[in-house]
């Protein structure tokens, strides 16, 4: 098992995913997305059309479902029952699913088997994504880092990625769903989004990407020289 990890938490929008991958990149470090596998459950549970509002059906449900996510951060990919999801879990769809998935107890336990299997199964250092990170999933990693920007600064980003002419309407319709995720997130009674107490935490409301990753790789070097 790997002792180089950089567990990095953040609300919905705050760029961990693009943050990630080209911190890993520039580290040669492996890079997992936990969110990628929360969506991509989602989708398994969209697929069978399991009632949302059953925990019970989508506990049965997960504890049939095999997620397999890469861990090669210029060549992500993630599958649910053998098919290729990794676009899939992009859809609006999904995304507005994937928060009461991930609330239900048992999806959390079995994804973060899976989470810690993966880190286990790292023989370079690693990049780990999330919403639970550093306080559930790896809460004994030197490194820890909770990523945060302003509901408008993520709401841009957010919606930025997906139509690059997104209007102003699109913006705050965006902007409404990330505080409606964001409630839901820091809300739910099973591993809540929060820091973890030794967490450093980073604003990212004024920054740019190169300038996020630069400071987590200077992080990443202070931590492992």
């Amino acid at each position: 098992m790997t002792t180089k990890i950089l567990a990095l938490d953040g609300p919905a929008g705050s760029g961990k995913s693009s943050v990630s991958r080209a911190v890993a990149q520039s580290l040669g470090w492996a890079m997992l997305d936990t969110g990628a596998m929360y969506r991509a459950i989602t989708w398994a549970m969209l697929h069978a059309r399991i009632d949302l509002n059953d925990p019970a059906a989508i506990s049965q449900q997960a504890a049939s479902t095999t997620i397999r996510a890469t861990t090669d951060p210029m060549n992500f990919s993630i599958s649910a029952n053998g098919h290729d999801v990794t676009s899939a879990i992009r859809s609006p769809e999904v995304t507005a699913a994937v928060s009461a998935v991930s609330a239900v107890p048992y999806v959390r336990e079995l994804l973060v088997k899976l989470q810690r299997a993966a880190v286990s199964a790292s023989g370079v250092g690693i990049v780990i994504e999330g919403r639970d990170i550093g306080t559930v999933v790896l809460p004994d990693s030197a490194l820890k880092v909770f990523l945060t920007a302003s509901p408008e600064a993520r709401a841009r980003r957010r919606s930025l990625e997906v139509d690059p002419e997104a209007d102003a309407k699109k913006i705050a319709d965006t902007q409404q769903a990330i505080l409606v995720r964001d409630a839901k997130d820091t809300g739910r009674e099973h591993s809540p989004l929060k820091p973890a107490a030794d967490s450093q935490i980073l604003d990212t409301s004024d920054l740019t990407l190169d300038q996020v990753v630069d400071q987590l790789v200077q992080m990443a070097h202070q931590t492992y020289p």
